[in-house]
């Protein structure tokens, strides 16, 4: 499936008055950080564009298809990664990558081979295609999903609910997903997260207020911002590891 652009039409806060932004238009490879104190509506707009939204939710924005208001989301249209995601088939990791591809029309190749390696990009600690769905740890689950959302679905919106909280690296799981032409909108609350995307939407009282492109002073402070995230990571691994920080260690 190609969409060449998801619009979105403002609604109304929870008072009841119109969104400050009034229309937001998304083109495949652009990433979105939704940003907002919790509470803020962030998790309301991510519904509406999963169900193509007409007017018929709380918010009630209109969410356009290439210009167009479809009346139901087509299959495959979007795919979502939420904070719980949990495997209930009974099968290996490789088993479930293959039946995939299957699914989707693309058997053969080494789609398995493909995916776990860039799984295992993503997570602290590697698995491999005869592990068993059910036996993988929250951030082996979310590792493999998104390698699958990358590489084997033609899904053209991706949907991700705070992937800081899922013990994945979280730069490499964006670059992964942007990386294949895909509409990306993560709600975060992570600053790094936040200033990776092109483009981030402010929340507040239910509705959009703001969108603001990422420009050259934010890159800077990115990347100063993304040393520090690193030191923390590097202090939680050792940590996990037993170690002791000492004054020189990070």
């Amino acid at each position: 499936m190609r969409v060449n652009q998801l619009e979105i039409l403002g609604g109304q806060d929870r008072d009841g008055r119109p969104e400050p932004l009034a229309s937001l238009r998304l083109r495949p490879g652009l990433t979105v950080a939704v940003v907002g104190p919790t509470g803020s509506g962030k998790s309301q707009l991510l519904s509406d564009i999963e169900q193509l939204a007409r007017g018929d939710t709380p918010s009630g924005r209109r969410v356009l298809l290439d210009g167009a208001q479809i009346d139901a989301p087509p299959t495959g249209l979007v795919a979502t990664l939420s904070q719980r995601t949990n495997f209930v088939m009974d099968a290996s990791v490789a088993k479930f990558i293959e039946l995939h591809a299957a699914c989707l029309d693309k058997s053969g190749g080494d789609w398995a081979e493909r995916v776990l390696s860039l799984a295992n990009t993503l997570c602290g600690e590697a698995f491999g295609g005869d592990s068993p769905l059910q036996g993988l740890s929250g951030g082996q689950t979310r590792a493999l999903m998104i390698a699958d959302l990358a590489l084997i679905s033609d899904a053209p919106v991706v949907l991700i609910d705070e992937v800081e909280n899922a013990g994945i690296d979280k730069h490499r799981a964006l670059a992964a997903l942007a990386g294949h032409g895909k509409i990306v909108l993560t709600a975060t609350h992570d600053p790094v997260l936040m200033l990776m995307n092109d483009l981030r939407v402010v929340m507040a009282g239910g509705a959009m207020q703001q969108a603001i492109a990422i420009d050259d002073d934010e890159r800077l402070a990115r990347q100063r911002l993304a040393e520090l995230d690193a030191t923390l990571l590097r202090a939680r691994d050792l940590l996990r590891q037993g170690a002791r920080l000492e004054k020189d260690s990070l």
